[in-house]
């Protein structure tokens, strides 16, 4: 135990951290100003982690949670701060990561574009069923027996069979809590198995739910055997119960791993997409299809990539890991061609679809690994770019495709990126031949410490 520890900033992974002596400390749920007493829970050579047992004089920054799960659930770990503290340091963040990793001469670096939402913004959930609930350290404590196991909602952080039972999450439409309670209770109600993550068996195993912006709502739900009685039982129910639902599907997955990348998805009702739209453009999104988690926000994210690409409508744009497209066809009205590269099959033929549905016939994708598809071959083949837009996985950019970018020398780069750190090294390699003209951080998900940050780089 360490007494009357200062707080004094915000660190990686949305930890807050002090000093203590020479011996950084990482402390989750601290705000900037907290005076706490920190009882240490791990300690290494160069940093020690802790953790809040009592708060001496909290600090000026704070507020209330608003979530009665926060703390416990793990999501929104900056939920204490106010909105306007979040997005400091965010800004701080991206700006440390691009002076102390990227070390390139840099333009004044815009405030953070917040977003207009800060609750109920996201159009995914992922909720996950299991037979053994996770309990409080307070539940614990107090001896009480705790009846029903049962839980419906989150992974807790390192304890990949624990869940924890969400009573109402803040993030989604309340639709969508609405539709979790209902199906945890009817599958009480009917003696349905919840999933047991460690045994590999359960019928009621998760719970994807899809809000768009346009008023469509997708519903997949994933089960652990093939019960036909039991299915059809709730999939009608949840059909009767939720009319507002456009699109529900299902799928019996038996594999180890939940991912539902490989299976296959059947539809119970309505249309096998929903749509989102963006000035006009109609997006269709599937129940395997990556889009923007923050809808609005998005938009948001795609204007700001659109003015640093500076399209004058005779342009030639490479846009690598395109994903579903959704830049590539959302810019196309304003460039001559645009080719985009991503390495999952899937999200590809998307992106021709929502090509084909906005009619965008100067468009055109390949699916491939990024350092294998684009090669010097390939641009000898389609054309020198003029403009590149390259928005990476966390991870960033392999070498060979610095190298390839290098070679090819478009005459303008926007960078988007969701790893600040990630990115700046990616600026450091092409510093030899571009320099950073524009950085504009962008907040697509409110309450956590992650942030989008987008850089317009110019050929020297």
């Amino acid at each position: 135990m360490i007494q009357d520890v200062e707080i004094t900033g915000v660190a990686a992974e949305g930890n807050a951290i002090a000093r203590v002596g020479e011996m950084v400390v990482f402390i989750p749920y601290g705000a900037p100003g907290d005076v706490a007493d920190v009882q240490l829970t791990r300690k290494k050579r160069s940093y020690a982690e802790g953790r809040i047992v009592r708060m001496v004089s909290p600090s000026e920054a704070r507020c209330e949670p608003r979530c009665e799960h926060f703390g416990v659930c793990g999501g929104c770990r900056w939920q204490h701060l106010p909105y306007e503290v979040q997005l400091e340091w965010k800004g701080r963040q991206v700006r440390d990561a691009l002076e102390r990793i990227a070390k390139v001469e840099l333009p004044e670096i815009r405030p953070v574009l917040g977003s207009r939402e800060i609750w109920e913004y996201r159009n995914k959930m992922e909720y996950t069923f299991s037979n053994r609930r996770w309990l409080t350290w307070e539940q614990v404590q107090s001896g009480e027996e705790v009846a029903g196991r049962d839980a419906a909602g989150f992974h807790i952080p390192g304890a990949f069979d624990k869940v924890l039972d969400i009573r109402r999450c803040h993030l989604q439409d309340d639709l969508s809590n609405r539709l979790r309670i209902f199906i945890k209770n009817f599958g009480h109600d009917h003696g349905y198995e919840f999933y047991d993550l460690k045994a590999q068996k359960g019928l009621l195993r998760t719970l994807m739910v899809r809000i768009a912006s346009t008023g469509d709502v997708m519903a997949v739900m994933q089960f652990g055997c093939d019960d036909r009685e039991k299915i059809t039982a709730l999939m009608d129910a949840v059909k009767e119960e939720f009319p507002e639902i456009t699109s529900l599907m299902y799928l019996v997955n038996t594999k180890v791993n939940d991912t539902m990348g490989d299976q296959d998805i059947l539809l119970w009702s309505g249309k096998p997409y929903i749509e989102e739209e963006m000035e006009g453009l109609r997006f269709r999104v599937g129940p395997k299809s990556f889009y923007q988690t923050n809808s609005r926000q998005a938009y948001e994210l795609y204007k700001v990539a659109r003015d640093f690409a500076g399209l004058t409508g005779d342009e030639l744009v490479y846009d690598l890991y395109t994903g579903t497209g959704t830049i590539a066809n959302f810019i196309a009205r304003q460039a001559r061609h645009v080719i985009g590269i991503e390495y999952v099959e899937d999200a590809i033929r998307d992106a021709k679809l929502n090509a084909a549905v906005n009619g965008l016939a100067n468009t055109e994708f390949y699916a491939g690994d990024m350092k294998d598809v684009l090669t010097d071959e390939f641009v000898a083949e389609h054309g020198r770019p003029d403009v590149m837009i390259v928005d990476p996985p966390r991870a960033g950019m392999h070498d060979d495709v610095v190298r390839v970018i290098l070679n090819a020398a478009p005459r303008r780069i926007v960078y988007v990126s969701c790893n600040p750190a990630t990115q700046a090294r990616d600026l450091a390699a092409l510093d030899c031949s571009y320099r950073v003209t524009a950085v504009q951080p962008v907040d697509m998900f409110p309450h956590t410490h992650h942030v989008e940050n987008v850089v317009c780089l110019e050929r020297r």
